[in-house]
């Protein structure tokens, strides 16, 4: 196994939304560069990065895959990640491993909802981004208008690095070598359009080019770069990974001008925790401490937990003693991995740049920095933001005896998934399972039934409602028990206040003079939170509300910690009475592609279902983008309704836009529901 420096590292992650070729991409460049003997089918199910069997059921990517290739003594580090909206929590989670993120728009749907998302999550990770226009010798594409497109929604930064020719059967190069003639535009305005905008960031570059009116591409190469890491040079390649056309000069730019780990911006790491976290640097050198990032979790059948990482500083051999995070005791590596789908490639080293993996060690999660160094406890990677899950399933064992293997298979899951969580609602006694679609559970209960060999039921999703207040109030409690020995006395008064939509929850001590001593403080919190979980008018948990402790009494000898807590929930609960409590519903932004002549019936369908329009976009001929805001509560079933209007053309996804109060008649629905579940709870 040759060894590389991280110099001669690029890291790469394909985005963007599903369709755009992603997988076939990855395919072209890995037989290009000699790293497969053929290149495999999406549709065949063939594929080095699809080798998931749901995803050859499926033909979709539904989790980031890596793979790797050598071209011109370079090691390239490929992530094909998942494009439907479904699935993106995976493609987000990819993004921390790479130098640059290479945006994939299909050259017929032009941008998609996806393509966008993507673009915005990389520039705020800080990477490195460019645009690669896949199916350019498709049939009835408008390649100039949809770079227009591209430089109109991403910036005038958006520049051809190089063009389609002949039909899309072939490139020609704008940077290195700029000649010959394109199917549109000018290779020469091209070339002089890149120079001009590369040499903006380099003030002696600039007195130069200025001066002569042209600089050698050598040159070029540290503006390039910076260009690249400021975001002020997105460039555009053309490319076909069917015919092959551009994929050769694809792999030239990812070695010649993409940023290596010791260019790109540094990863945004933090030692520390909350406000006390101060920024630290990982530095690309192999012969410091050891950190890395694990960005990638899977439970394989045969060698149980799979940790994958991206190194960031020192190296990592066969022999490395790693800790996980903060913990205390170190786990030998025994076999480092590189990745080519699902084949494991044992390696001496991985470096600075290095994309690797460890088998069987299972207190390794996902998001944890593995690290060789008690100093570097405590360093963690800034957060990534994932997309709420908002679709969910009440579930429940086919079998009686299986709730055990249901429970070890969702939580096996939810380690590989940040955007699977699992819940169990004590108040109705059921299991709920959430995620960002209805794929997403169906991929979820298909893996439990291949792979864990475990089926259940579901009930139709439980929407995620919440409680709030919208007014001032105050609340007091005495709680007084007298059982013949030590009794329990605590009394607190307390106020409440709602807060901003989104602000959570604050508890704040004001008590004056010890009138409830300090060590039982805690104890009304915890009471008044157990409030919070089940809020008093529906069930639902309580959001958006700051709790002032104010006042309260306490006795030498009876009061204890459960009085306080008792007294805590109390006066909350009294207080929320009178604090005009509302339940909030989830508001979603829908986007939905159908053809054109469907826009009425979708337009009226949304209206009934309380939803708004805010606008439509053309995609392809004949096709729109229709895009609005319904309250998730009315989707029930919705995908059955849209194929039905759009005789089974129509797809749509969903993303989380915030909570609004529900309408006055849902509310007294939902709270006489809760009324009777508590009845009936009781009765049993």
């Amino acid at each position: 196994m040759p060894k590389f420096s991280p110099e001669a590292i690029r890291t790469f992650a394909l985005a963007g939304h599903g369709g755009s070729g992603k997988t076939t991409l990855a395919e072209a460049l890995l037989l290009k560069a000699g790293a497969t003997n053929a290149a495999g089918s999406v549709e065949k199910g063939t594929t080095v990065c699809d080798f998931d069997p749901l995803e050859k059921q499926y033909q979709h990517s539904l989790n980031a895959s890596i793979v790797h290739l050598q071209h011109r003594d370079t090691r390239v580090h490929l992530i094909d990640t998942p494009g439907l909206p479904d699935f993106i929590g995976r493609a987000i989670g990819a993004l921390p491993a790479v130098e640059t993120a290479a945006i994939v728009v299909n050259a017929q749907n032009g941008i998609e909802m996806i393509t966008s998302r993507m673009m915005q999550w990389a520039r705020k990770r800080e990477l490195c981004r460019m645009v690669v226009v896949n199916k350019i010798d498709a049939e009835n594409v408008d390649l100039p208008g949809l770079l227009g497109k591209i430089q109109a929604a991403f910036g005038k930064e958006c520049l051809p690095i190089n063009l389609p020719a002949d039909g899309g059967r072939r490139v020609v190069d704008c940077f290195f070598t700029p000649s010959g003639e394109s199917d549109f535009s000018s290779v020469e305005e091209a070339h002089s359009a890149l120079v001009d905008q590369v040499v903006e960031v380099d003030e002696e570059l600039m007195a130069k080019y200025l001066e002569k009116g042209e600089v050698a591409p050598e040159e070029l190469h540290a503006p390039f770069e910076k260009a690249l890491r400021e975001g002020h040079l997105i460039p555009v390649c053309f490319v076909s990974a069917r015919n092959g056309a551009g994929v050769a000069e694809l792999l030239d730019i990812i070695v010649k001008l993409m940023p290596n780990p010791t260019e790109g911006n540094p990863p945004q790491f933090l030692k520390g925790e909350g406000g006390n976290a101060q920024p630290v640097r990982a530095e690309p050198d192999p012969k410091q401490h050891v950190l890395a990032h694990v960005f990638k979790v899977m439970i394989d059948p045969f060698v149980g937990k799979v940790g994958v990482f991206r190194v960031h500083q020192g190296t990592i051999t066969k022999d490395s003693q790693l800790f996980i995070g903060e913990g205390k005791k170190a786990f030998k590596v025994g076999h480092a991995y590189l990745l080519q789908g699902k084949d494991f490639v044992e390696t001496d080293a991985l470096v600075p740049g290095d994309i690797g993996a460890v088998a069987k060690v299972d207190e390794i999660k996902f998001d944890a920095v593995l690290h060789d160094s008690h100093e570097e406890d405590h360093i963690h990677l800034v957060p990534l933001e994932f997309p709420a899950p908002m679709h969910s399933l009440a579930i429940e064992p086919k079998r009686r005896g299986d709730e055990q293997k249901i429970s070890d298979a969702l939580h096996k899951l939810a380690a590989e998934d940040p955007t699977f969580k699992i819940e169990h609602n004590a108040t109705v006694n059921q299991t709920i399972i959430s995620g960002l679609g209805d794929l997403h559970m169906r991929y979820i209960l298909d893996r439990m039934a291949s792979q864990y060999h475990v089926e259940v039921t579901t009930r139709p999703p439980r929407i995620p409602y919440r409680e709030s207040i919208t007014a001032r109030a105050e609340g007091h409690h005495r709680h007084k028990k007298q059982t013949g020995g030590a009794g329990q006395f605590g009394e607190v008064f307390l106020k409440v206040e709602p807060l901003k939509r989104g602000a959570g929850f604050e508890f704040v001590d004001q008590v004056k003079g010890g009138a409830i001593p300090h060590q039982f403080i805690p104890a009304v919190e915890k009471g008044v939170r157990q409030v919070l979980e089940t809020g008093p008018v529906a069930g639902y948990p309580v959001h958006d509300v700051r709790v002032i402790v104010y006042d309260g009494k306490y006795h030498d000898v009876d009061s204890k910690e459960i009085a306080f807590i008792s007294a805590g929930k109390r006066a909350f609960m009294d207080a929320i009475g009178k604090a005009r409590a509302i339940i909030l519903e989830p508001i979603v932004n829908i986007e939905i592609n159908a053809p054109e002549g469907a826009m009425g019936d979708i337009a009226g369908d949304l209206s009934s279902r309380r939803g708004q329009l805010s606008g439509t976009d053309s995609l392809a001929p004949g096709t729109l983008v229709i895009k609005g805001q319904v309250p998730l509560s009315e989707l029930n079933n919705y995908q059955a309704r849209l194929k039905s209007v759009t005789a089974g053309q129509g797809s749509f996804s969903i993303e989380f836009a915030r909570y609004d109060p529900v309408p006055p008649n849902l509310q007294k629905t939902l709270a006489e529901q809760h009324a009777k579940t508590a009845v009936h709870a009781e009765e049993q």
